[in-house]
């Protein structure tokens, strides 16, 4: 007992690592618990920091000492007391959305879906969203980086331009008072930091016909790009600022200095703020909101360019698919916000309606482009693509999460039990998918297009056989057997999911363990939420529409891509097309890593996974039964074993409970050896 006090007060900084692991083992012994418990204050509920495993081992041979047969009991205990996890929300409405997120079947989403407030913000959060119009204490340098990317990229241009529109105003006579502003205004835009401009109403026609109409031009044009970059978006600030308030004054009431006041119309320090990808407009990220207009162009160059004159198929296809990434990313907030306002039944449907609407709408509008050109090419594709979906989940958005991770927090832990969940599910889903598939290689018959003798004349050699594949058209084993088999299997996969509902949501929802701490309150009028739950109905539907227009735009442009000699259709189809989509669950995936909670990023995956299995492939196959497209539920051997193969790699990576980005660069290895079996494999038959 001695050696073990000892051993405590010799290491002191590893106390708030080794103490909750110390103190619940000290719990299960009796002579223990008094020395022990009054010397630390147990808590009950703690946090699981990601170093603690580090110091396991050394720990769990001092209990060993003292605890004997009791360690092994402690040990099952600390699994399940490590599984426990306590979140802080701001509101009851942001509670929800994290309890969603814990909860399967639910996306997981990470953006708030309601307003924050301002106060409570970090100060790099607020300087995000500071108005130039306040003069604040600053103290480092002017001249830096951001600053003088800024001379190059903004400021001449629109300097030069106040200096020409100040010298047409000279020239009027009347202006003359403008040209001085302008002068002024040339010499701030040339370099605007550390300056600001004050106000100390009449105005001229030569101004508003002369003057101002190009200087408009010139700040819409620096606002836009500032704000595409989104890195100067402080710069489209000053721009937008500039246009609506400074050149509608009187040119006496306007002056430019460096006096330091307490306000001004406008001031700047930096360029540029590399946190601006924290930024977001009405609950969406910046990115997703500078990538809408894209919907708008494919919609109009795809619609009205129906000759190809001004664009190409590639750019339409590229565009197309490029504007299906804001549009997912609306449609999951539309989720998020929905679920957090609802109760988990209500959410539980959303998710599981619009939770795999991006990507049915993409597979169906193509089996129907398919079925119409009588191209069995497309339905190949949507095979890949689904598989490619598969393969991206299980492998590469868990591999990525975990490299990131590790890469910031060392060791991350998550609780196995619930991912154990995830990956029964996985296991079932994977198995009855691949099932019609197996049954096939199983009883169908190996027919070849042409075979011919390698030897030439002599028919003992040996004979080489082209476009071998199962028949299964010839008889009754597809009509009596296979496809009854498919039906089957699609209505057992739904119900497994539902069951599967049911297990983590009602009567086993404490294997996730989730408690709501007390946050932030916002205020006595309740949260202020960015949409309403009818907004984001009206949102999921717009966004439905919208991705149905361009899911028609990219596959009716598509044939040029496939048609590329020197890359095969496959690749095509679990590369581009499965994984565009889900972009903005990958930056969901890696966002939880950052913060050191590993165990949703890896839920990101297996819940898209699992949908895949178990509700994108049954509507697939339930759409071709009243609406015969040729969409037959039998894979490829590739597509088969690639998934299988992935299935067995993942569950094996998750069975410790630990991640770090060792594993998850096994896992993205993995995934792009077998991206490499794709690109080379030769193109399905008969595309």
């Amino acid at each position: 007992m001695t050696k073990v006090n000892s051993l405590i007060l010799q290491t002191p900084a590893l106390h708030p690592h080794i103490t909750p692991y110390v103190l619940h083992c000290a719990r299960q012994s009796a002579f223990l618990h008094t020395r022990v418990s009054t010397r630390y204050h147990v808590p009950q509920m703690f946090p699981i920091h990601s170093s603690a495993g580090r110091f396991i081992d050394i720990y769990s041979s001092m209990l060993s000492l003292i605890l004997g047969p009791n360690l092994n009991a402690c040990d099952d205990n600390w699994e399940e007391i490590q599984s426990k996890r306590t979140i802080l929300a701001e509101n009851e409405v942001e509670a929800n959305k994290l309890v969603n997120n814990y909860r399967f079947g639910f996306r997981k989403w990470k953006s708030h879906v309601t307003e924050r407030p301002f106060e409570d913000r970090s100060e790099v959060v607020k300087e995000l969203y500071s108005e130039l119009n306040v003069i604040k204490p600053h103290s480092g340098h002017l001249i830096t980086c951001g600053n003088v990317a800024y001379v190059f990229l903004f400021g001449w241009w629109v300097s030069l331009a106040y200096f020409l529109v100040s010298i047409l105003m000279f020239i009027t006579v009347t202006g003359v008072p403008y040209g001085k502003l302008c002068w002024k205004l040339s010499c701030y835009f040339l370099w605007p930091f550390g300056k600001s401009v004050h106000e100390h109403r009449f105005s001229t026609y030569v101004w508003l016909l002369l003057g101002y109409p190009p200087l408009v031009l010139i700040h819409s044009l620096a606002c836009f790009f500032s704000w595409i970059l989104i890195f100067t978006i402080p710069v489209s600030k000053m721009n937008a600022r500039t246009l609506a308030v400074i050149l509608l004054l009187p040119p006496e009431d306007v002056s430019v200095s460096s006096q330091r006041k307490t306000r001004a119309l406008l001031c700047c320090y930096h360029a540029t703020n590399w946190y601006y990808y924290k930024y977001t407009v009405d609950g969406i990220n910046v990115f997703a909101v500078n990538l809408l207009p894209l919907v708008i162009v494919a919609i109009l160059i795809g619609y009205i360019d129906r000759d190809n004159k001004y664009a190409s198929s590639d750019v339409k296809f590229a565009i197309a698919i490029g504007s299906i990434i804001p549009l997912s990313y609306y449609i999951g907030m539309g989720i998020a916000s929905i679920s957090a306002q609802s109760n988990f039944a209500v959410g539980a449907v959303v998710n599981a309606t619009f939770g795999s609407i991006t990507e049915l709408t993409f597979y169906i509008t193509a089996l129907l482009r398919g079925h119409q050109a009588a191209n069995p090419c497309l339905q190949e594709i949507v095979k890949a693509a689904l598989t490619g979906t598969l393969l991206g989940c299980i492998l590469f958005i868990p591999g990525i999460c975990m490299i990131i991770g590790g890469l910031r927090h060392s060791e991350q832990r998550f609780n196995s039990r619930s991912t154990g969940v995830s990956s029964a599910l996985l296991f079932i889903s994977v198995g009855g998918v691949f099932a019609p598939t197996l049954f096939s290689k199983a009883y169908g018959n190996l027919v070849c297009d042409a075979c011919t003798n390698s030897t030439g004349g002599n028919s003992s050699g040996p004979f080489v056989c082209h476009n071998c594949h199962y028949d299964l058209n010839n008889g009754s084993l597809f009509h009596s057997h296979v496809e009854p088999l498919v039906y089957t299997v699609s209505a057992l996969l739904p119900v497994a999911y539902f069951i599967g509902l049911i297990f983590t949501l009602k009567t086993h929802s404490h294997i996730y363990n989730i408690h709501v701490g007390e946050g932030q309150v916002t205020g006595h009028d309740g949260p202020v939420v960015h949409w309403s739950r009818w907004r984001s109905l009206v949102i999921l539907i717009m966004a439905t529409v919208l991705m149905s227009a361009c899911a028609d735009l990219a596959t009716e442009h598509i044939q040029p891509i496939l048609n590329q000699p020197n890359i095969s259709q496959y690749f095509i189809g679990v590369t581009v097309l499965a994984m565009v989509p889900e972009i903005p669950e990958i930056v969901n995936g890696i966002q939880f890593a950052l913060q050191n909670n590993i165990s949703l990023s890896l839920e990101v995956g297996s819940c898209i996974a699992v949908q895949v299995c178990m509700l994108q492939i049954p509507i697939l196959v339930l759409f071709n039964a009243f609406c015969d497209v040729g969409f037959v539920l039998l894979f490829s051997d590739l597509h088969l074993w690639a998934s299988i193969f992935s299935v067995i790699v993942v569950n094996y990576i998750f069975m410790d409970g630990k991640s770090d980005y060792f594993q998850g660069t096994a896992l993205v290895v993995v995934y792009f050896i077998l991206l490499a079996l794709y690109y080379f494999a030769p193109s399905p038959s008969g595309c």
